[in-house]
């Protein structure tokens, strides 16, 4: 079939394309849709049985999905009125349906469709495809309202309600079953069901790749090698020990500012986010700038890390680390960045450094990074009771460490519609190979992590808030973060779904020295790997520290673009001198981007004890 005959197939109705058929045929067609059908329906539970926060009610309810529901049915028999309310929005929005169904019937012009779910023109233009859409959308509200009116709530009940009915009405879409998914169906029909039959064949790749069970692939993996095009930036391992290896980055240019730039990332995923490709790499265009560069790459928890605790991670990444550049690169002081977790291991170490006047650190940038927990938003329903026994149980069957893939899956559903339905329909419903995605691949990268140190983070951090009320102890002591009185830069992302805005910027607040807030577009990763050659996105500066940070973007500048140079113009008159630039020395420890980056987590056997 040629270019533009696919083209004309792909815009043809689905009644068009039924017509096309002989008795037949469409006899044939009909009784492989009913068993497609069939098949996508059990490939949905299959999905949720295997994966997710919803797959977790039919094993126990271990996160009190159920109780949560219940308590909310309790709150609304206890407030007649409030239930009437809820119910009076219901009948509401199905007399609305009514209405916009026969006015439009009469040529009335619908809304431009708002939800890329269903962006296919059948949703606007066949009748049958526009009902189930719209009531969809009167159920969905309904049941996403039903926690709202129910007065006495909890909040950690009312989040609770809330996170699953949202992953509920995710899951009971119309796009996600074949058989009211109309380009699915289309692609059904053009292909005599070829498209089905190669959507179970990546199905089954997925379950065999997973050992067993289902684990979505959303990229095609094999293009990809660490350190010959994604992680390319060259320099040198400088230091190694059981937790860390640092790596400092080659020079550019011919001079370099004095003072380096230390950067701890995240040790859930890897740290190459930061060098994934040579036209977005924040660590080149940083070293292009002058600077000299050190990132730490953490060990992915193994049979040597699986009993590390917080305290370890301060002492063996933090404070080695800061020893170790100091060491390699002459300098008495240096510049810190943190990144998500990673700041938040950052911040408590400087907190602790400040108590024993340490001031080698001179100044710290945060990226999405959060030292107060208090607005932490949906990941928070994993560190209430239910939730975190939840997660304390996984550690536990996989010998006391918390499994890499077990986060790749909450991350993932955490946006399900993005993460998830996005890849069942293109690849088990459509058809189609996943395609190669750097992103997607560093995405899927995931490490493990020692139980102790999740445990803490969810418990101490999120659900108790210590880090930022003084009561979260560090190496043997009580630490404040009104202590640090260094500059400081707090980077926040206003679509962030795993460190949301407005919590990010209550860690603006919570240090003693002088702190500056920027707010970028996009999310967690695009908010921050955001070049400024990309002219993407736009970024807010210059508000005033206040409460609450709706508050900070009312008295705000808007500006296009990337946030980057803001932050140079910040950072740079912190970075000292201009000075020879010096090469890494060769520790023999090998080339960037080291060893630890490398291991996958099918090279780490689980679980350990």
């Amino acid at each position: 079939m040629s270019g533009k005959t696919k083209e004309k197939a792909a815009l043809a109705s689905l009644g068009s394309l039924m017509a096309e058929q002989n008795p037949m045929q469409l006899q044939v067609l009909m009784t492989t849709l009913a068993l497609a059908n069939t098949e996508s329906q059990a490939l949905i539970s299959d999905v949720l049985m295997g994966s997710g926060p919803v797959g977790t009610m039919a094993k126990g309810d271990p996160m009190g999905a159920v109780d949560a529901f219940q308590e909310v049915g309790k709150s609304l028999a206890r407030n007649p009125m409030a239930l009437m309310n809820a119910n009076l929005e219901l009948m509401q929005g199905w007399m609305k349906l009514w209405q916009e169904m026969a006015t439009e019937a009469m040529g009335t012009p619908a809304a431009p469709e708002t939800d890329k779910r269903f962006a296919d023109p059948e949703w606007q233009t066949n009748p049958g495809f526009k009902f189930i859409r719209k009531a969809y959308d009167v159920n969905r509200n309904w049941l996403m309202g039903l926690a709202d009116h129910a007065p006495d709530l909890p909040d950690n009940i009312h989040l609770r309600a809330k996170f699953f009915t949202q992953q509920l009405t995710d899951t009971l879409s119309p796009t996600n079953y074949l058989g009211s998914n109309p380009q699915a169906l289309r692609a059904f029909l053009e292909s005599g069901g070829e498209s089905v039959l190669n959507g179970i064949r990546l199905a089954r790749a997925d379950v065999k790749k997973a050992g067993g069970k289902l684990h979505i692939s959303q990229t095609d993996e094999t293009p990809f090698e660490i350190g010959k095009n994604i992680a390319t930036a060259p320099g040198k391992v400088v230091f190694r020990n059981d937790l860390i290896e640092l790596i400092q980055y080659a020079p550019t240019q011919e001079e370099t500012y004095s003072r380096p730039l230390l950067i701890f990332p995240p040790w859930i995923n890897k740290f190459y986010i930061l060098d994934l490709r040579e036209e977005n790499s924040m660590i080149r265009w940083l070293v292009d700038k002058g600077l000299t560069v050190f990132v730490v790459s953490w060990r992915s928890a193994d049979a040597v890390t699986q009993d590390y605790t917080w305290d370890d991670y301060s002492r063996k990444g933090v404070y080695a680390a800061v020893e170790a550049v100091l060491q390699a690169s002459g300098s008495k002081k240096l510049n810190a960045v943190g990144y998500c977790i990673g700041g938040t291991l950052l911040s408590g170490t400087l907190a602790h450094m400040a108590a024993h006047g340490d001031d080698r650190v001179a100044s710290a940038t945060f990226f999405a990074s959060q030292s107060d927990f208090e607005l932490a938003g949906d990941l928070k329903v994993f560190t209430d009771g239910p939730g975190r026994n939840y997660i304390d149980t996984i550690i536990e069957e996989h010998g006391g460490v918390m499994p890499g893939a077990m986060m790749y899956e909450t991350f993932n559903w955490l946006r399900p519609i993005d993460l998830v339905w996005r890849y069942v329909i293109d690849q088990y419903m459509l058809g189609k190979a996943p395609r190669p995605f750097d992103l997607l691949y560093w995405n899927a990268d995931q490490t493990n992590i020692p139980g102790a140190v999740h445990q803490s983070y969810l418990k101490n951090c999120y659900s108790d808030n210590k880090l930022s009320s003084g009561g979260f102890e560090l190496l043997g002591e009580k630490i404040d973060l009104k202590n640090v009185k260094i500059p400081v830069m707090v980077q926040a992302s206003r679509d962030d779904h795993i460190c949301p805005f407005e919590s990010v910027y209550r860690t603006a607040t919570v240090f003693g020295g002088d702190t500056k807030f920027v707010l970028s577009g996009s999310g967690h990763i695009a908010g921050v790997v955001n070049h400024p050659d990309s002219k993407k996105y736009q970024h807010w500066t210059g508000g005033k520290i206040t409460e609450t940070g709706a508050e900070w973007l009312e008295t705000a500048e808007e500006h296009p673009g990337s946030w980057w140079p803001y932050w140079w113009e910040w950072l740079r008159p912190k970075s000292g001198k201009k000075k020879a630039a010096v090469e890494p020395k060769d520790m023999g420890l090998g080339d960037a981007p080291g060893t630890y980056v490398r291991v996958r987590l099918q090279d780490i056997k689980l679980p350990l004890k």
